[in-house]
């Protein structure tokens, strides 16, 4: 039987105050078969939170959204792509629409962009048992109260200094949740990539990247339902590459 919408914002949300990540709560949770969809892990401080490629994800106390979603895709692994760019656009959706004061734009393959620095990152674990997609753990480090960064932190941003407004993290989190799930649950695949394309960073503009020890400059077109980049270079030529392959130079 299909997930209904409002049993899924029924999971609990548990809440602590310290955890070395919340993605590592939850599939504790999982792995002790005690997990539902939608339910979701909060805490105030990470010790160990985890970005992509491996990277941590660095918070202070009380300064971030830390959390993360259970999530049960009732949908094709070929899908992957397209259900996590659903994740992202409903975080960009979702910040858009609390301050039409800033700009929102999803750098691929879902960091959250505000006034061009980033705000927030997602971790997605999945869980696939032979031909079976059976969770999918949605990790969200979101910058809301930061009054400054570091200088090796000179392209991040909070809600806070984007806004010079005090963000309630609480109103944060239910809004966030709310539109994941409904996003995931009634995902329209085709839809969902063509919204994450508009509001794809830097799309139709010339951006450095680096492959290997090379830098060079291409202009974005576009991500396909792959999660394949879309890049033409200097020449014409276009090429698609996989997210991992290329860095992006700021």
């Amino acid at each position: 039987m299909p997930l209904n919408l409002n049993e899924v914002l029924q999971a609990p949300i548990l809440r602590f105050d310290t955890l070395d990540s919340t993605n590592n709560r939850a599939a504790q949770i999982i792995d002790a078969d005690k997990s539902q969809p939608g339910l979701t892990i909060v805490c105030h401080q990470q010790t160990a939170g985890k970005g992509q490629r491996g990277n941590p994800w660095l918070d202070n106390a009380d300064e971030s959204l830390l959390m993360s979603i259970v999530l049960q895709p009732e949908r094709p692994i070929a899908e992957q792509f397209c259900f996590s760019a659903a994740i992202a656009v409903a975080i960009a959706d979702v910040l858009q629409n609390l301050d039409r004061t800033i700009h929102v734009n999803i750098k691929f393959p879902n960091d959250i962009i505000v006034n061009d620095k980033k705000a927030a990152g997602i971790l997605i674990e999945n869980s696939i048992r032979g031909s079976v997609w059976t969770h999918c753990i949605v990790g969200v480090g979101l910058n809301v109260m930061q009054d400054h960064f570091d200088q090796d932190l000179q392209h991040a941003i909070s809600l806070f200094l984007a806004t010079q407004k005090t963000w309630v993290k609480e109103g944060l989190l239910l809004a966030i949740r709310q539109k994941i799930i409904e996003y995931t649950l009634n995902l329209d695949a085709d839809k969902m990539l063509e919204r994450y394309n508009q509001l794809l960073y830097k799309r139709g503009h010339t951006q450095d990247f680096a492959e290997g020890d090379v830098v060079w400059k291409a202009r974005i077109c576009g991500v396909d339902a792959a999660g394949m980049l879309t890049l033409r270079h200097d020449d014409g030529t276009v090429k698609s590459y996989p997210w991992g392959r290329l860095r992006w130079i700021w």
